[in-house]
Parts: structure tokens; C-alpha cells; sequence
């Protein structure tokens, strides 16, 4: 994408104020934060600008057993107890260091009604304590088990999805190349923002900084998870490396100001070249993590339901 000297004149009315408020309240800034504070610091503002969580008839907590003999936690949400429901299972964002369900909470329940499907969302491991690539063989676990379990828990096992924002959108990506080569069969791969590249491409420099999530974020995130710089460069974690041939048909829904957004745009045109079909949106005048904004920024909701208007057509 070309970028305009003045990114900031990109920016909607709504989303200048969001910024505003946000630097008026003088947080440090993440890359001076321990993990831990990092962590705890996400989760007390991860509600604070969310649509208001839907009420679900199904609330479950599914623990799900991984490679390495751990026993990984997620919820399972759905709207209705209907059985052989489809399901989108959801990998949350975070820099693959902070986050939880409960931070995505709002945003899945939401997703749950207007898909009407149900969404399990994974407590994937996190870093530092946690490094590439186990977050990513805790989603492909996670995805493997739920293909097992989906009729004992009342999901329609041919009507799966995956899907993710920010890193859990790389999370998605990963997923998606490695169900393929399992013979799991999904109906999509719905991504928000993902990270997809080694390097970083234009876009990082021109929204570097004042656009939320900031160029020194995404190295602070990455020198957790990914410490060897030479594992930036595996197929998993940048999967504009990978062959996605035969991959799940994707939906990529993206933010204009987002230092990402080249990234994004990048890894759709991948896999058209590999002749995966692929639904791309880019919502203009918002950042990176605009989805969680839908009590304030109106593009957030339009977001969702594109993103269900995907997942239902996939479904039927």
C-alpha cells in the first residue's frame, strides 16, 4: 500500500479522540514494562471501549490436553444449546505475551450471536515463559482435540473455522497450513491484522509511532516470543515463507493505520497467487486493535459483521 506524509490526517474524527484519550492518560509506554506488568496492565483496559457482552446460553471451560503432557484452558461460547452447532475456534491477540479469553470475551460473544455458531477461545500458553513455537503447536493441538471432541460437545465437526486477531491471526495462519497438511478440513480462516513477515515492511515505519500499537511494541512482543532471531524467518511464525497452497479459504479484515497493514495486504495477495480464495477488508481512518473499540468506533462493528457475514456464508 502507498502511505501519505501525513499519516495522521488518515485518522477518523472518532479514532483521533480514542488516541487522544489514551496518550492523555499517560501510560507508560508497553516497551518499558515488565512481561508480567504487561500482562496485567492488558487486562485491566482490555473492556474498557468493548461493546457490551452478550448474554450465552452455553458458557463452558473445555480443558484441552497438548503435546507436551500440559492441560490448556479455553471457553466455549454459544448463544443457543442448539446441537451441531459450527464452530470458530479463536486464538486470541497479544503479542503472543499478554491476553486471555476473558480479554477477547466481548468480542467472541459477539461474533458467537451474529455468526450464530459457537466460538471456543484458546488460553494459549504465553511468552516469555513460553517461547516459539509453542503457541502455535498449542493452537494446532487445540484444533486437532476440538476436530475429536466437536460431536460429544454438540459442534458440527464439518463446520469448523479458525480465526484470530493480531498475533492470534498469525496463530490463525499457521494453523490453517498445518490442518491442511493433516487432512482437517476447515470452512475458513478469519484474520484480523495478522503479523505475516520476517521484516518489516513499509507500513511499520510510516505508522512507527502514535497509532496505538507502535514499532517498538511489536519488537518488544517478538523479543519475547521469538528470542532467535533466526526462528522469524520459519514458515510458522511468518507465513508469507510458507507454501499456503490448498490452505481453508480466508477472510482478512485489516486497519488502514496499522504499522501490520502491508503485512496483511502481503499474505492475501500469497494466497491468491497459491489460488486460495480470499475476502479482503481494509477499514480506513482506524488502528490496530480497532476491533475491540466497538462502543466508540463505529468501523469495529462493521468489522464484526463482515467477519460473520463470512463465517455464516462459510458455514452454509
Amino acid at each position: 500500500m502507498s502511505h501519505p506524509r501525513n499519516p495522521q490526517s488518515l485518522l477518523t474524527p472518532a479514532m483521533r479522540d480514542v488516541l487522544h484519550a489514551i496518550a492523555k492518560a499517560g501510560r507508560p509506554p508497553i516497551a518499558l514494562l515488565t512481561a508480567e506488568q504487561a500482562k496485567q496492565g492488558y487486562a485491566l483496559g482490555a473492556g474498557v471501549l468493548e461493546v457490551n457482552a452478550h448474554k450465552m446460553a452455553r458458557d463452558d471451560t473445555l480443558q484441552i490436553p497438548v503435546r507436551d503432557g500440559a492441560v490448556l484452558r479455553a471457553k466455549l461460547w454459544a448463544e443457543h444449546a442448539s446441537p451441531n452447532l459450527p464452530v470458530l475456534l479463536y486464538f486470541h491477540g497479544g503479542g503472543f505475551t499478554v491476553g486471555s479469553p476473558e480479554t477477547h470475551e466481548a468480542l467472541c460473544k459477539h461474533l458467537a450471536h451474529l455468526a450464530q455458531c459457537a466460538v471456543v477461545s484458546l488460553d494459549y500458553r504465553l511468552a516469555p515463559e513460553h517461547t516459539f513455537p509453542t503457541a502455535h503447536n498449542d493452537a494446532f493441538d487445540a484444533l486437532q482435540w476440538l476436530a475429536a471432541n466437536a460431536t460429544g460437545l454438540g459442534l458440527d465437526v464439518t463446520r469448523m473455522a479458525i480465526g484470530g486477531d493480531s498475533a492470534g491471526g498469525t496463530l490463525t495462519t499457521a494453523t490453517a497450513i498445518a490442518a491442511r497438511d493433516a487432512g482437517i478440513t476447515l470452512k475458513l480462516q478469519l484474520m484480523f491484522y495478522p503479523g505475516c513477515s520476517p521484516e518489516y515492511m513499509p507500513s511499520a515505519h510510516t505508522f512507527e509511532k502514535g497509532f496505538l500499537l507502535e514499532k517498538a511494541s511489536i519488537e518488544y512482543f517478538y523479543n519475547h516470543y521469538v528470542p532467535n532471531l533466526a526462528d522469524r524467518h520459519d514458515p510458522r511464525f511468518s507465513p508469507l515463507l510458507a507454501d499456503v497452497s490448498g490452505v481453508a479459504p480466508a477472510w482478512l479484515g485489516l486497519a488502514e493505520c496499522d504499522p501490520l497493514v502491508d503485512e496483511g495486504v502481503a499474505y492475501a495477495d500469497h494466497l491468491r497467487l497459491c489460488g486460495v480464495p480470499v475476502d479482503l477488508e481494509i477499514y480506513k481512518g482506524v488502528v490496530h486493535s480497532f476491533i475491540q473499540m466497538g462502543r466508540v468506533i463505529p468501523e469495529a462493528l462493521v468489522a464484526h459483521a463482515d467477519a460473520a457475514r463470512a463465517l455464516r456464508h462459510a458455514f452454509a
